[in-house]
């Protein structure tokens, strides 16, 4: 990195290599068939991994946590990296500390909701939807049925 920091002003920022990861590449979660590209690596590297089906456990086990490069031809992996970018900016609408968000991107807010419903994060969705003008939740109906699910799920709680 010291060699690499050579270009770069004393002020900028060097980015970490998670972040860049994290920007570029899709890590497979061990869910579904194991991608063609990490497939196609571990079959040719790995005697013992040839001629394995996609979703064969072997298989899995061993791609589980590998980055891979998002193929631009598959839908499923730019859906991905589109997911992971929005969830990215609902962290900062998760964040913010003044007393309501502006302006806010309705796919960002669906996307941030379905997550934290995903995970139970009933919290989230209440604390986020307070920080929201009335206005937004109110004309938006996929916003505005997780954030009733989610308070209804936190009254039970």
């Amino acid at each position: 990195m010291g060699q690499l920091g050579a270009g770069w002003k004393k002020h900028e920022a060097k980015p970490e290599l998670a972040a860049l990861l994290e920007d570029n590449f899709l890590k497979y979660d061990g869910t579904g068939e194991v991608p063609s590209q990490i497939h196609s690596y571990l079959s040719t590297n790995h005697k013992d991994l040839r001629g394995l089906e996609k979703n064969s456990p072997a298989l899995v086990a061993k791609a589980k946590d590998r980055w891979y490069v998002p193929d631009p031809n598959k839908a499923q992996d730019l859906e991905k990296k589109r997911e992971k970018a929005l969830l990215k900016e609902f962290e900062t609408y998760k964040a913010y500390t003044g007393r309501k968000i502006k302006e806010s991107r309705l796919e960002v807010l669906r996307a941030g909701f379905r997550a934290a419903w995903a995970a139970k994060d009933y919290a989230t969705i209440l604390r986020v939807a307070d920080k929201l003008p009335e206005a937004t939740l109110q004309e938006d109906e996929k916003l505005l049925t997780l954030y009733d699910m989610a308070l209804t799920r936190s009254e039970e709680n």
